[in-house]
């Protein structure tokens, strides 16, 4: 079986809807994930902000504005009929429970079970449209066997004890329809995946039932060996291994969250990444396969504050950089990169919440330097110790270019260089046409 996940975008009006059929095999057994229909999510998310905030009124307003969006998705996708009947019964459904809620205390609690709402339309509308073309398909409910534990971690072992049963209830079916991001809490509440949402979700599945393979269908033909935005003649990788691919995904690829592929990797299930508009292309395959000896691709990740702490009490100190570690662990910031000297350590952060707290607590051990507006530039590929010229080659691609860090050695898999924001585009063009041109 294969787990195929279609994006935003790719169910994003109900033309694209309906071609998902030029994609999806019905003779072949798939499970279908779906996001919600692009725009949507932003929508719940600012209705729930409205309701927190006790803006009834504004929450009303937006909630009868995408609930007229909807009407005219329905009206598009669905035959008139009783079809579109049923269509109409589940878009009314739910926004009249949206509407309710803006006569009730509105916790967090029920900011997740809205967030919930929009893959919980679009599988729905889905599988009706699939009836009312005469295609089998059966919907399963997401949120029957997907579950996150007290750590906010998925239950890979109770998807598997939940989900194996109801395919075997169905058996003789192919085509399975379930919703991306949304899951149960270890307090059976409605919550969701956060990182990496409906790619993460198909990842889960795959891992639960050792599927075949995990298609993550998007709008881009796969990971590109530089940023497509910035770079003109960027071309799409054909094969990275799972290492590669999250080392990009970290550092600013934008097209797959780095830790929506850890569960296929763990259970070793290829992963692949294809373009809804163009089903032919070949895309990226992530797997524990890679072509050896290769730079691979350049990815660069903004909004980084570089810090830098001096101390001559460092010189021979142990634990001197545990203490400084235990600072950013109190206050939950992970750090990047980092780099050592006998009476220095520079370290780079992206979450600045609370950045004055960490610094006043840093001043204790010498001078503080802060430098913000910084960019990450991560050159992925093959750099395992016994390969040479690789370094030299991207360090020679930027010596016009002021760079603040440099780390190397950390992974086989990557380096990483930090240079100021306003150097990343000269950084990423330089690159890549010495390094791919």
């Amino acid at each position: 079986m294969k787990i195929l996940k279609f994006g935003g975008t790719s169910v994003g009006s109900p033309e694209r809807m309906t071609k998902l059929l030029d994609i999806i095999n019905p003779a072949e057994e798939q499970i279908v994930v779906l996001s919600a229909v692009s725009g949507t999510t932003n929508s719940l998310v600012e209705i729930s902000s409205k309701l927190l905030k006790e803006e009834k009124d504004e929450a009303i307003k937006l909630i009868k504005a995408l609930n007229q969006k909807y009407n005219e998705f329905v009206i598009e996708l669905l035959p008139a009929g009783d079809f579109r009947e049923q269509g109409q019964e589940v878009v009314d459904y739910h926004f009249n429970f949206l509407a309710s809620l803006a006569n009730d205390l509105f916790t967090n609690i029920e900011d997740k079970v809205v967030l919930a709402q929009g893959e919980l339309l679009s599988t729905t509308l889905y599988h009706i449209y699939l009836k009312s073309i005469g295609v089998p398909s059966v919907l399963l409910p997401a949120l029957d066997f997907m579950k996150i534990d007290e750590d906010n971690e998925p239950d890979i072992p109770f998807t598997t004890e939940h989900l194996t049963p109801l395919l075997a209830k169905h058996k003789g079916n192919n085509l399975f329809i379930t919703q991306g991001f949304i899951c149960r809490n270890s307090f059976g509440e409605v919550d969701n995946l956060r990182r990496g949402g409906s790619d993460y979700t198909a990842s889960l599945l795959g891992a639960a039932i050792l599927a075949e393979e995990v298609q993550i269908w998007t709008d881009i033909d796969g990971m590109h060996n530089n940023d497509p935005r910035i770079v003109k003649g960027t071309k799409p990788i054909s094969h990275l291994s799972f290492d590669e691919a999250a080392e990009l995904a970290y550092f600013g690829a934008k097209i797959l969250h780095p830790q929506s592929v850890f569960p296929a990797q763990k259970y070793k299930i290829p992963v692949r990444l294809l373009n809804t508009m163009e089903p032919k292309a070949l895309g990226t395959v992530i797997s524990t396969e890679s072509e050896k000896g290769k730079i691979k691709s350049i990815a660069a990740k903004d909004g980084i504050t570089a810090i830098k702490i001096q101390s001559s009490r460092m010189l021979l100190a142990y634990g001197f950089l545990r203490r400084i570690f235990e600072i950013f662990e109190r206050y939950k910031t992970p750090i990047d990169m980092i780099t050592t000297s006998e009476v220095a350590v520079s370290l780079t952060i992206d979450f600045t919440d609370n950045l004055e707290e960490i610094v006043k607590e840093l001043n204790s051990f010498g001078s503080v330097e802060i430098d913000k507006d910084q960019s990450i530039i991560c050159v992925v590929g093959d750099f395992g110790a016994e390969k040479h010229g690789y370094a030299a080659k991207v360090l020679d691609s930027i010596k016009h270019i002021p760079v603040r860090m440099i780390s190397y050695g950390g992974s086989a898999y990557n380096i990483s260089l930090l240079v100021g924001t306003e150097n990343k585009v000269e950084a990423l063009r330089s690159l890549h046409d010495r390094i791919f041109e």
